[in-house]
């Protein structure tokens, strides 16, 4: 009996124990969940809305257009395109599935197999070697969390990996996982890691190119196919031997994506509009409308700019700027380098690879002369033979003023081991060139609207970031004229009105001498004038005469209506010759009145801003011009201001029509047509040279000078220096243009005038011209018949220049007797102002 009871004791400590682990782990359970629930209930309420995921908003950059679609930048650390799963190839979602979470189908959100097997590993080893972390746990991570390792984030990771596959579908948490994870190289996304590494779309991509992209979020830097080659090679066979072992592929696939090398290699944006100036420019308006968000937002911005004139814009200004400076002779090479040490390309590249690229000139290395060419090397482009028709040119440069005697042999220019730079001309061989010192500018506008079509700012952007259209303030010379001629036909006078063009003295103590004495360029004086003879031969005495007959304050009001603002005119006599300031778009402004019938517009970049979707967020819609709008009924809501009225801008498009055919700007008729117009300008000094030019369809101006003013040399005027640009542009820009005139208006007719007198002539008078008037200011007398023949424009153009002195004010002024009129001139008289 005792027996028996001795037997049922163990089993009954055997039951007592086991009641009591049972009732530890239930209380640990219990504990445990308590805990757990706690942790949730504290951690819920931080945890982030995960309805944002149903419109997320990736960062993607901006990106600029011409108005044809053509990229002109990007701006944005992140390079991003995101695409919907639709269009992603399923065996791009399997190399993904099978790199990152092959059981993502199968499991809530967080994969409870792997994370027991990355534990079990890491009480193992002491090492993280597994990774726990599903698709779903990497999207909440991505989207909500930060990049801390603990273990408060990482159940958090956990709580919203689980919250997430509650509320949305697989396919779209994959989509959202693929286009927001990071590739390296600022590439997030698949289809921008494709683009970056391969050059072409996700869906272009092989077998064995979509494993190696597929390795790359586990560790973007480690596995990068750019920086280490051989892991990401390693890397990308661990997928595909992942797919093959899950089937997503056959063995036959697996051995030629196996068999492929790695070929990748680091891929920009293509740009397709070589515009950095204008992709600048918007880049500092839209980061002044969107601050940062200008740069993730995915903003497309179309501009105005015109490719095909933008890309002549570029090469006008480069030329134009290389013949000044080929003018002036040559500065000799940077550098140059012992041959006899470096003997083999290697050595040659290494050397050149300090010599970057600038505008249209590359550098090349003279490796041997002869009598009339010399062999260069250029790099990748390889051995040229540089023939003595490109060099022949470089006279040794002196100064702006003084040149070398002209080379006779290849030696008299270049030496062994210099490093040089050139160019392709025109027929496609190279020239001996350099990177001119001069600068230059380009802008061409819609005169209908102000759109800018192009716009080029400088010879190299990399070189210079300044933008010469839009910063450089510079005295516009004698471009300034014609605001003054319209101000002075606006207020009664009429082209055939005579002004003494003679000597003239103002008195002013804080200039050398005491005194002011404005010259025409030519130091020459021509007497009785017509206006229009005077804006034609750009005299500079008529035009100091004409401002101080109307009146500076209707020179001024007439110049604001043009555009110009209160600071960039001066209250003096010297605004006559353009003292003022304006930079090349102001001009373009100003001569869009004159192209588009008399209105003001306004110059503008940006034609409509939208979204990554298509939405379009802004649509620009600028004042227009309308010179056929004669009712109220047909005019545009957006009707431009008038600056001048129809009358007063036919007689000055006439005359400024006359400025290139008779005047300073005759070498513009080689483009061949009838309706062009423009003034030239040139500063004190020859320190600015400008053309302003146009046709009813199409306005450019072109400035050349030095960024810190000084003299361009001797006869470096508009019409010698800044005209070319203007013709090498519009010979191009003008071609899908038909040739418009604008017809003569109410409130105008024609009459015969003597060129001499400004007077009617009889009938059969051969010496008579046409000229247009207002009714009640056509003469009224007849001028005497003539024994010879009166030319209609008499002596030679006069390029002006701006006044060295800004001080000058209307205060005094004296002159020597000069002829009067001979009579009655048109509208106004002006035999002697002062």
């Amino acid at each position: 009996m005792a027996r028996s009871q001795k037997k049922h004791k163990p089993v009954s400590l055997f039951r007592r124990l086991t009641l009591l682990m049972l009732s530890l782990l239930l209380s640990v359970a219990m504990l445990g969940g308590m805990g757990a629930y706690a942790l949730y209930r504290y951690l819920e309420p931080q945890l982030p809305d995960i309805d944002l995921l149903l419109d997320a908003r990736y960062q993607i950059p901006m990106s600029v257009y011409s108005k044809d679609g053509r990229l002109i930048g990007q701006f944005g650390e992140k390079k991003r395109n995101p695409v919907g799963i639709a269009d992603i190839p399923r065996q791009t979602l399997q190399a993904f599935l099978a790199a990152e979470d092959d059981r993502f189908f199968e499991h809530p959100g967080v994969d409870y197999q792997g994370l027991l097997r990355a534990v079990f590993e890491f009480l193992r080893t002491g090492e993280k070697k597994q990774g726990g972390s599903t698709i779903t746990m990497q999207v909440a991570r991505n989207f909500f969390l930060s990049s801390e390792k603990t273990l408060l984030r990482k159940v958090k990771e956990i709580l919203l990996a689980i919250k997430i596959e509650s509320r949305l579908p697989k396919e779209q948490i994959l989509e959202l996982y693929l286009n927001k994870i990071y590739f390296g190289h600022h590439a997030y996304g698949i289809e921008a890691a494709a683009q970056v590494y391969y050059g072409k779309s996700a869906s272009q991509l092989s077998l064995a190119e979509t494993a190696m992209i597929a390795g790359l979020p586990k560790a973007p830097s480690s596995f990068n196919p750019l920086a280490d080659p051989e892991r990401a090679l390693t890397r990308r066979n661990y997928v595909l031997k992942r797919m093959l072992k899950l089937q997503f592929i056959d063995d036959a696939q697996f051995n030629t994506a196996m068999a492929e090398p790695v070929n990748a290699s680091l891929h920009t944006p293509v740009i397709e509009l070589d515009a950095p100036y204008v992709s600048e420019m918007v880049r500092a308006e839209m980061y002044q409308k969107y601050g940062e968000e200008a740069y993730s937002n995915g903003y497309k911005v179309y501009t105005t700019l015109d490719s095909r004139l933008q890309s002549a814009a570029d090469k006008a200004l480069k030329q134009a700027l290389h013949e000044y400076d080929e003018r002036h002779g040559y500065r000799g090479a940077k550098r140059r380098v012992d041959l006899k040490k470096l003997t083999n390309d290697k050595d040659w590249d290494e050397q050149l690879m300090s010599s970057p690229e600038v505008g249209n000139t590359i550098a090349g290395l003279v490796l041997s002369i002869k009598e009339r060419s010399a062999d260069v090397y250029l790099g990748h482009s390889g051995l040229i033979q540089l023939e003595w028709e490109g060099v022949r040119w470089a006279r040794k440069y002196v100064n702006e003023d003084v040149q070398g005697p002209s080379p006779r042999a290849m030696k008299d220019v270049l030496k062994i081991g210099d490093i040089i730079r050139l160019r392709l001309t025109e027929d496609g061989k190279w020239a001996l060139t350099q990177v001119p010192k001069v600068e230059g500018a380009l802008v061409s506008l819609d005169p209908k609207n102000g759109a800018i079509l192009a716009m080029s700012g400088g010879f190299d952007f990399n070189h210079s970031k300044f933008n010469r259209v839009t910063q450089a303030q510079r005295q516009p010379g004698s471009g300034f004229k014609p605001v003054l001629y319209a101000s002075a036909l606006d207020a009664g006078y009429t082209p055939a009105s005579i002004i003494n063009d003679a000597p003239i003295v103002f008195n002013d103590p804080s200039l050398a001498g005491g005194a002011w004495r404005p010259q025409n360029y030519s130091g020459r004086f021509y007497g009785p004038t017509r206006l229009r003879e005077a804006l034609v031969k750009s005299r500079n005495l008529v035009s100091i005469r004409l401002l101080r007959e109307i009146g500076l304050d209707k020179a001024i009001e007439t110049a604001k209506q043009f555009g110009f603002s209160e600071t960039e005119l001066p209250r003096s006599l010297s605004l006559a010759l353009g003292s003022g300031t304006a930079t090349p778009l102001r001009m373009a402004q100003v001569f869009s009145v004159f192209a588009n019938g008399g209105f003001r517009v306004e110059p503008y970049l940006i034609e409509r801003i939208e979204t990554h979707d298509g939405g379009v967020v802004f649509q620009a819609t600028p004042p227009l011009a309308c010179r056929d709008c004669q009712t109220t009924e047909n005019q545009p809501a957006n009707l431009a201001p008038r600056a001048i009225t129809p009358q007063v801008h036919f007689m000055m498009n006439s005359m400024l029509q006359d400025v290139v055919r008779f005047g300073t700007a005759t070498q513009a008729m080689e483009i061949g047509r009838e309706d062009l117009a423009g003034k030239t300008g040139t500063t004190n000094e020859q320190r600015d040279a400008w053309f302003n030019g146009y046709t009813p369809s199409l306005v450019a101006i072109s400035w050349l000078g030095f960024d810190t003013p000084k003299p361009l040399g001797e006869g470096e005027t508009g019409g010698h220096s800044a005209l070319p640009m203007w013709i090498y542009y519009m010979q191009e820009a003008l071609k899908n243009f038909p040739e418009i005139h604008f017809p003569l208006p109410e409130g105008l007719i024609e009459a015969r005038i003597s060129p001499s007198s400004g007077l009617l002539v009889r009938a059969g008078n051969p010496n008579g011209i046409t000229e247009y008037f207002p009714p009640d200011l056509i003469p009224k007398r007849y001028s005497a018949q003539p024994k010879h023949h009166e030319p209609v424009y008499e002596g030679g153009s006069d390029e002006d220049m701006a006044p060295s002195s800004e001080g000058i004010d209307s205060a005094s002024g004296s002159e020597p007797a000069s002829p009067d009129s001979g009579g009655e001139s048109s509208g106004k008289t002006v035999e002697s102002l002062f």
